[in-house]
């Protein structure tokens, strides 16, 4: 496939698939999708952001989960008067 084709078939300008096959920044996220679809690569996107899949995410989010602050009081002994 040339890359008109692909362009034409995803929808985009080639300048817009050029810069994207570059990784320039401000290509917008549609224009790889578009274009992951166009090539028959969409169903690839599906563990994307999957939250079973993000170990860094988790770990990050265990991180930032508050600290217990009281401490953990002694059982009471139930034949105490």
């Amino acid at each position: 496939m040339s890359i008109a084709d692909l362009a034409t078939k995803a929808g985009i300008n080639r300048n817009t698939l050029n810069a994207l096959e570059l990784g320039k920044h401000g290509v917008s996220t549609g224009a790889y999708v578009t274009v992951l679809w166009a090539l028959g690569l969409d169903k690839t996107l599906d563990a994307v952001a999957h939250p079973d899949a993000d170990t860094h995410g988790k770990t990050l989010e265990a991180s930032r989960r508050p600290v217990r602050v009281r401490k953990a009081q002694k059982p009471k002994n139930e034949y105490d008067f």
